[in-house]
């Protein structure tokens, strides 16, 4: 096996993960917004630094992927990167998206360490990162729709 079919493994199995990660986040943020009268607990803050760690590795991975994935060179070459649907998701929108998900999952581990309780935005920021999560997840890909 190549080291590409290694990344590309490893970044379908951690998917898979972060999926179960991002599900425990929005429970635990629901939890505490609603539950607990914002009161930052443990369960919060291990499962925002979880998704947080698992968000930035996915994201290293997905990006030594994209350098060295032949399909980017081809499209890039063909200059039909933009103007194919598959393409534009699967090379610009997936992994833009996916960064701005992980900057707000890392802005977002920073406040609810920092704080005791959790504000309206930290949950809107919270909602914005696993909307962006959902779009850019390869939902079809993953799941073999």
């Amino acid at each position: 096996m190549d080291f590409y079919k290694i990344l590309i493994n490893a970044h379908k199995g951690f998917a898979y993960l972060e999926l179960l990660l991002v599900a425990l986040f929005i429970i635990a943020l629901l939890a505490t917004m609603f539950g607990f009268s914002g009161k930052v607990n443990k369960f919060l803050k291990k499962t925002t630094l979880f998704t947080m760690i698992f968000f930035h590795i996915q994201f290293l991975v997905g990006i030594i992927l994209w350098f060295t994935s032949p399909a980017v060179k081809a499209a890039l070459d063909s200059g039909t990167l933009m103007s194919n649907a598959y393409s534009r998701f699967q090379y610009v929108e997936h992994p833009a998206s996916m960064l701005i998900a992980a900057v707000l999952m890392t802005i977002i581990n920073k406040k609810v360490k920092s704080n005791d309780t959790i504000s309206l935005g930290i949950v809107f920021m919270g909602l914005i990162a696993v909307a962006l999560f959902g779009y850019a997840f390869p939902w079809a890909r993953v799941f073999g729709a």
